[in-house]
């Protein structure tokens, strides 16, 4: 099975940027989807962005689209997320999931492994 820890979040004005990375460790790291899914105070877990193992297929949340990207380092066995033009509704925990399949899922459940998350705070 693979582990997964989330760096990067912390405290960002509006329109800032952060980038996120989880590193992967404990399995083969190409064999995985991954996703990155977020949870603001009082609400469900939510899809943010998804890629396929080999980082050819990636997809977005609409309400990040064009702000959001999603990316990852094979050789690396790290996931990544960079986020521009960051707004006060983006504040949330940030995980990434994996799921050992090619494609990935939208879907929270669909997905085996988590993170522990990382805090992500966008001030007004």
């Amino acid at each position: 099975q693979v582990q997964l820890v989330e760096s990067g979040g912390g405290l960002v004005q509006a329109g800032g940027s952060l980038r996120l990375s989880c590193a992967a460790s404990g399995s083969t790291f190409s064999s995985y989807a991954m996703g990155w899914f977020r949870q603001a105070p009082g609400k469900e877990r939510e899809f943010v962005a998804a890629i396929s193992w080999s980082g050819g297929r990636t997809d977005c949340a609409d309400s990040v689209k064009g702000r959001f990207t999603i990316s990852r380092n094979n050789a690396r066995n790290t996931l990544y997320l960079q986020m521009n033009s960051l707004k006060p509704e983006d504040t949330a925990v940030y995980y990434c999931s994996a799921v050992r399949r090619s494609y990935y899922s939208t879907a929270v459940d669909d997905y085996d492994y988590w993170g522990q998350g990382t805090q992500v705070t966008v001030s007004s």
